[in-house]
């Protein structure tokens, strides 16, 4: 009787204890976002960045911060879907997240600059900015320095498709035999040095040979 008894004794024991760690139930704690590597904090600045770029008309969609190491991120940046001409949207192929300045420099630059100076210059409204893209980890040329696109703070312009079919490359048009092709790619040049703080073109080096690098900001601007 006296084992039987200890043995119900250990047993009850075991089920209160048991009983005592499953209670209170504790919370799960659900990863923050900054642990995986991403964010949906955005900065008074961005957020101000935002709320202009919304006033354009153009189509975008905000993104995570994200951090990818070796000083390479992409912050406060969106995603366009369309930029606004005009009299209707301008479509944009091959760009990946932009920083919001940047966007907002592309947009006003697309219509002001690129859309008129084509309906002016060769006759024809802009259809489609065709670019090499924005993000990416990588060093300026021959350097060891952080190119502008490890922070998606860069665009690099291909070309431009035209309403009416016709399409201005870069690569091959900077010197192109016909005049008017050659004012419009200056023209657009010489807009973008108004609302980007650097602007490189075929003039600057081999390196650029191909397209435009568009980038805002800065303390003084750098257009070549």
């Amino acid at each position: 009787m006296a084992r039987a008894s200890h043995a119900i004794l250990v047993a009850s024991l075991a089920a209160l204890l048991a009983g005592c760690i499953g209670s209170p139930e504790q919370p799960t704690r659900k990863p923050s976002r900054s642990s995986t590597g991403s964010s949906l904090s955005q900065s008074p600045q961005t957020r101000a960045c935002l709320a202009s770029l919304g006033t354009t008309r153009a189509s975008f969609t905000p993104l995570a911060d994200q951090y990818y190491g070796a000083g390479c991120a992409t912050l406060g940046t969106v995603k366009l879907g369309w930029l606004q001409g005009d009299d209707g949207r301008l479509d944009i192929s091959n760009l990946g997240p932009v920083s919001c300045p940047a966007a907002t420099a592309l947009q006003g630059w697309a219509r002001f600059g690129v859309d008129r100076a084509a309906r002016q210059i060769l006759g024809s409204p802009l259809a489609r900015i065709e670019t090499m893209g924005s993000y990416s980890c990588r060093n300026v040329a021959g350097t060891s320095r952080l190119s502008a696109h490890a922070t998606a703070n860069a665009i690099d312009i291909a070309g431009f498709r035209l309403a009416d079919g016709r399409r201005i490359i870069v690569a091959n048009d900077w010197n192109s035999s016909s005049p008017q092709t050659r004012a419009f790619l200056r023209t657009i040049r010489d807009s973008a040095c108004k609302r980007f703080g650097t602007v490189l073109t075929p003039d600057y080096n081999a390196a650029h040979r191909d397209h435009l690098h568009l980038e805002p900001g800065g303390l003084k601007s750098f257009c070549r």
